[in-house]
This record gives C-alpha cells, sequence and structure tokens, in this order.
C-alpha cells in the first residue's frame, strides 16, 4: 500500500506540474527509483492510477459525510446533499487534477468518463442504499420498469454537478451550491410524488446558467 501511494501522489504530482502524463511508464517508474516490473505490481497502466485517485475522492467524502454527527438523522435528500457538498470540499483541494482527468490538456474537449470507472461503482451502491432507505421512509415511490433507472438518474444528477463546478466561474463556486440544491430537490420531487415546482425552478436556473 505505501508503494501504490507513493506512485498515486508522483503521478499526481507530475501531471500538475507538466499538464501531461508522464512520457512512459519506463521513465516514471525510473524518477521513483522503481523498475517497471515494481510499477506493475502496483498499477497496470496510468488509467488504473487516475481510477484508484478518483475512487478515493469517493471513499474521502462519504468517510467524511458520514462521519458527521447528525448524519445518521438525516433524511434520504439531505444525505445526498450531504454527500454532494462534501464531495465539492474534497475536489476543490484537487481541481487541477479534477479538470486534467475530465477534460485533458484542451478545455474543450467531451468530457471523459474513463477515470471515474471505479468512481462509479462505488457510488452506484451507495445511490441504491439511499434509495432502498427513500422507499422504506416514503421519501422514494416505487414506480414499475421505473424504479431500476433511479440510479443511473442520480448518476446523471451527480455528472451535471460534476460538469457545472468545473466550468463555473462565481466566487467561491457559490453557483454550484445552488446547483446542486436544485438538482436534489428536483430529483427527489420526481422519485418522490411529483409536485411541479422544484422542477420548474431546476429549469430556469439551468436556462439561466446555461454556457454562452
Amino acid at each position: 500500500m505505501e508503494q501504490e501511494e507513493q506512485i498515486r501522489k508522483a503521478y499526481v504530482e507530475h501531471v500538475l506540474e507538466n499538464g501531461t502524463r508522464p512520457p512512459s511508464v519506463y521513465a516514471f517508474a525510473k524518477k521513483l527509483a522503481l523498475t517497471e516490473e515494481a510499477f506493475y505490481g502496483s498499477y497496470n497502466s496510468f488509467d488504473a492510477i487516475e481510477k484508484d485517485v478518483w475512487k478515493g475522492f469517493f471513499d474521502t467524502t462519504l468517510a467524511k459525510a458520514e462521519g458527521e454527527e447528525v448524519y445518521a438523522r438525516y433524511s434520504v435528500r439531505e444525505k445526498l446533499l450531504s454527500f454532494y457538498y462534501t464531495l465539492v470540499e474534497v475536489l476543490k483541494a484537487n481541481r487541477s487534477f479534477v479538470i486534467f482527468t475530465r477534460v485533458g490538456s484542451d478545455p474543450r474537449a467531451v468530457a471523459t468518463s474513463r477515470p471515474l470507472a471505479a468512481f462509479k461503482g462505488a457510488f452506484l451502491t451507495y445511490a441504491r442504499e439511499l434509495l432502498a432507505e427513500g422507499t422504506e421512509s416514503r421519501e422514494v415511490v416505487p414506480r414499475l420498469f421505473l424504479s431500476d433507472r433511479y440510479p443511473d438518474g442520480l448518476w446523471m444528477q451527480l455528472m451535471f454537478v460534476l460538469n457545472f463546478w468545473i466550468r463555473d466561474d462565481s466566487k467561491g463556486f457559490e453557483k454550484t451550491d445552488a446547483a446542486i440544491e436544485k438538482a436534489v430537490n428536483t430529483s427527489f420531487e420526481l422519485i418522490g410524488r411529483l409536485p411541479v415546482d422544484a422542477v420548474v425552478d431546476f429549469a430556469k436556473f439551468i436556462y439561466q446558467n446555461r454556457p454562452n
């Protein structure tokens, strides 16, 4: 584990300082005084490192959110809000790396989801647990043919939040906080009993903050 942590830290540092991946595994391992064989004993590619770093973001976020004394008393809606707010705080400390792994060196590029594979798996597990709890508390209404898609819907919501935060130029990312609140409120209206006010409010917010 110590070697894996050393590799992760060195990789992130290289990306932040150079704006690109290392030229090769051989060159990267040599800088760490490791053989290629030793590197491959921990990771089989640079992609694998990025996936592990992102999974670490999820683990740190969930541990911090659940570590709050009030978390256990939260409604399911509040738990998801807490997770999103905490995630943004975790990502703030790693913003340059997040942007690099999402859009590479070209900010106009299409965001890639490859580094988020392990993160996505962990989030979907978390989302299913929240939804099951919400069904018991009646915050979530089961619907034929739709309930199985709820976790994927929350994943799409998380991607909206992440991409909104990446392009958010407001002071202290205040607009992201507003986007999180409106997105979560809207989703729970949709998977709850379907009042339309939150949906209309969220649609208006998206229109007002659309990319120029």
